[in-house]
């Protein structure tokens, strides 16, 4: 196995380019951008009276990516930070400094004289055994590499990064004839490791696997919709989730993608395909037009949707005119609501003879059938293909796994009726009595591959949680959360409530987890496979008991919700939670006083509760007051007062990461917390963590007294507050809770240094909590928020 890397070279600053040099920053790799040297002055460099011999002018285009980088949203970057890991060049003035590098990325123009001229310089100064890789999504890997030493070609493929690569998963990993297998393996390894991706190996085919398909699915319901008289609003309202895809569904995924770009993609197949083939990736008229009046969708401010203020229109294929945007309505959609699960729901969907039936069957069939056609040309199993389109695209279900969801013995007999072409091996499959692609025996998943079944292999860092539940089942359970046996004498707790809202069920099961833990285990996991780790309390509960005056009952529940924090922290146990997506209010409030966190890459964190007009009432305020004084320097001297403006802003702002990166920096996460960059290696890498600290002799942390600014301190915190008041960005309402806030985290009425103990400032938080739920405001908010989905501000 090769030398990890160490640096990297990425060619070309495009936003493919750059949005690569970010996410390797975001690993903590220090990468060196390069691009081309202007050949002219702009206007405002001549006036500066700059010349094309200046630094400043020959790194402009990378100097320009970098400073889009900072501002682009989505955010390429975790943090702000990562952009000093990236170093601006040229490729006249800085070429030889790739011979630093362990890995060297192609991003330029896609023309394979251009590539091959690159390929040749960068030969030259590259050391023996660093890896070279292009992330062409068309041009053959292996003509790229011909006339290349055999050091570079054993170490050159295809690594093609979905866009944006920070938060699209699939790399397709292009090895040509020449490429070594252990690079090859290697590249995979890291792949999936280091920089979080699900990896596919690919052939050397035009678009490779996801692209190919992808492209072939959305030109086939663009013909469809054309053909059946279908609007884009109806397209994309059976296109989305109602089958497993993005909310973006169809068109509104091409408008985020750019028209531009996807007729390059698709033209890319159109030039080397033939036949019926090439008909489907024949861009229609509208389309050109779109493309000439620079209608490229969300870059361009309109595609083939435009908003007008408040109004989304849909553009008429036919006129090219804007209009109201139409939803599809149809029995078969209200049937499929009724659904229990995805494969009933799909059936119910796919053979409706409707408006909506007719329209998926005849976008579905041509996919899957064109998928299976495909298998041994641009990929060797229809694992990779499924997890192609669902890493690529977004979608929850590969076309092989689609397939067997709507049945494969009833569909193939419909396609044969409709005149869809069905590959002879899956004529085979059906022959040998076999009924699906997957199957599933004794916790054991096995896939059909060339005649026979073979059982799926599973990097052993990705646990399911339902898997492992359907052998090993579980300890203990209640409707709220699961506690599970991980293994190597781990437990892992699961919230499995709505939403993964914290109520009393699981409140219990956190005190019954720690008790068996206690006894029986290393350590706990509190981790999920969820949408999200955890959105916060059970707020309709909350407003509930409030509407009806049970304050006893909410401060009986927050009271229990505190002292079961109070014993994670202080378990005797490890006690590790792996937080994801948003972890929010009440989810954040059970990862601050763990002993370690896992936290996978994308996860949101933060206290909202001002939002629905409370603060956190579960510990949450002295939590991370405590991870603020932990993250001050030792040994020195710090101004406590700066401290507890910072934890006041912080909550009262309701500030939210944007990453785990960005949840560092607001010290939510401290030096032991750890990264995972693959979120589907978390729950493994939260075992481990909580095994590390067992086997290093793991002791619940001492109780300390917590020195607070006391009364001299509330009202340096109130002055700003009210500063925003008589400013008029904040409400009256504001005010109130900020004045609440401002009581808990200067420490109540006492002088400024004294040191309180824990107890002492929950107690002060459950107060101010329980004065603000019978507060009519922070009820509206409540409501607002249930209702709506967003703050009121009242």
């Amino acid at each position: 196995m090769k030398q990890r890397i160490k640096k990297a070279a990425v060619i070309g600053s495009g936003v493919m380019g750059s949005g690569i040099a970010a996410h390797l920053a975001n690993v903590g790799i220090p990468t060196i951008l390069l691009d081309i040297v202007p050949n002219k002055l702009s206007s405002e460099e001549e006036q500066k009276g700059l010349t094309l011999s200046d630094k400043a002018v020959r790194n402009k285009f990378t100097n320009t990516a970098l400073q889009k980088l900072i501002k682009q949203k989505p955010a390429p970057l975790t943090t702000k930070s990562n952009i000093a890991l990236i170093e601006a060049g040229n490729l006249e003035d800085d070429i030889e400094k790739i011979a630093e590098c362990d890995w060297i990325i192609e991003v330029i123009v896609e023309n394979l004289a251009i590539k091959k001229q690159l390929f040749e310089k960068v030969d030259a100064y590259r050391k023996q055994g660093s890896i070279v890789s292009s992330n062409t999504s068309g041009i053959s890997i292996e003509a790229m590499a011909e006339g290349r030493s055999d050091d570079f070609k054993k170490n050159f493929l295809g690594t093609h990064f979905f866009n944006p690569p920070r938060y699209l998963k699939l790399l397709e990993v292009i090895p040509t004839k020449d490429t070594d297998s252990e690079t090859v393996s290697f590249i995979k390894t890291f792949g999936e490791d280091v920089l979080g991706k699900g990896i596919v190996v690919a052939k050397d085919t035009p678009n490779f696997i996801a692209n190919r398909i992808g492209t072939y699915g959305l030109l086939v319901t663009v013909r469809e919709m054309l053909e059946g008289g279908y609007s884009i609003g109806e397209v994309d309202s059976v296109t989305g989730p109602v089958i497993g895809r993005p909310k973006s569904a169809t068109f509104r995924t091409l408008d985020v993608v750019g028209l531009d770009t996807f007729i390059h993609v698709a033209n890319n197949v159109y030039e080397k395909v033939d036949g019926e083939e090439q008909q489907v990736f024949h861009i229609p008229d509208f389309m050109n037009k779109m493309q000439e009046k620079g209608w490229l969708g969300s870059k361009s401010g309109q595609g083939f949707y435009l908003k007008q203020g408040k109004e989304i229109l849909e553009l008429n294929p036919e006129t090219l005119e804007y209009e109201a945007r139409k939803k599809l309505k149809t029995p078969a959609l209200e049937m499929s609501k009724q659904a229990k699960g995805y494969s009933e729901k799909m059936k119910a969907l796919v053979y409706a003879d409707d408006r909506a039936g007719n329209l998926l069957w005849s976008i579905l069939a041509p996919v899957l059938s064109y998928s299976a056609q495909l298998l041994g040309e641009i990929a060797d199993d229809i694992v990779a293909i499924d997890q192609a389109l669902k890493w690529g695209f977004g979608w929850e279900h590969g076309p092989f796994e689609t397939w067997d969801a709507i049945g494969l013995e009833e569909s193939v007999m419909k396609m044969k009726e409709d005149g869809i072409p069905v590959p002879k091996w899956v004529d085979e499959l059906l022959a040998k009595g076999h009924r699906s692609f997957y199957k599933k025996d004794n916790g054991v998943s096995s896939f059909y591959d060339r005649g026979e079944f073979r059982e799926l292999t599973v990097n052993p860092k990705v646990i399911q949680l339902k898997s492992l539940k359907e052998t090993k089942g579980v300890i203990k359970k209640n409707s709220g959360a699961s506690l599970i046996d991980l293994g190597d004498d781990v437990a892992l707790l699961e919230f499995t409530s709505p939403n993964n809202a914290i109520g009393l069920d699981i409140i219990q099961m956190i005190n019954y987890a720690l008790e068996e833990v206690d006894r029986n285990y290393k350590g706990l996991v509190i981790g999920n496979q969820g949408k999200n780790f955890c959105v916060g309390a059970n707020l309709a509960m909350i407003l509930m008991e409030a509407q009806d005056d049970n304050y006893f009952e909410i401060d009986m529940v927050v009271k229990h919700f505190q002292q079961a924090m109070m014993k994670i922290k202080y378990s005797s146990k490890p006690v590790v939670a792996a937080p994801f997506g948003m972890t929010l209010g009440g989810g954040t409030e059970v990862c601050l006083p763990t002993s370690q966190l896992q936290v996978s890459s994308e996860t949101y964190m933060g206290l909202v509760e001002v939002g629905v007009g409370l603060i956190p009432g579960g510990g949450g305020n002295k939590e991370l007051y405590i991870k603020h004084l932990n993250s001050m320097p030792q040994g020195l001297d710090y101004d406590l007062q700066k401290v507890a403006n910072k934890v006041f802003e912080q909550i009262a702002m309701a500030k939210v990461s944007t990453s785990a990166a960005e949840a560092k920096d607001l010290h939510m996460l401290n030096l032991k917390d750890q990264i995972s960059f693959n979120g589907d290696h978390l729950i493994h890498d939260a075992k481990q963590a909580v095994i590390n600290l067992y086997d290093s002799g793991y002791a619940a942390p001492i109780r300390k007294k917590i020195p607070v600014v006391g009364d001299t301190g509330y009202a340096t915190l109130m002055l700003g507050a009210h500063n925003m008041h008589y400013s008029g960005f904040i409400s009256e309402h504001d005010l109130k809770i900020a004045k609440k806030l401002a009581h808990v985290i200067a420490g109540g009425n006492v002088p400024f240094g004294t040191e309180v103990d824990e107890q002492y400032l929950l107690d002060l938080e459950r107060e101010a909590f329980l004065s603000l739920v019978g507060e009519a405001k922070s009820q509206q908010r409540m409501q607002h928020m249930l209702v709506k989905g967003k703050p009121l501000r009242n």
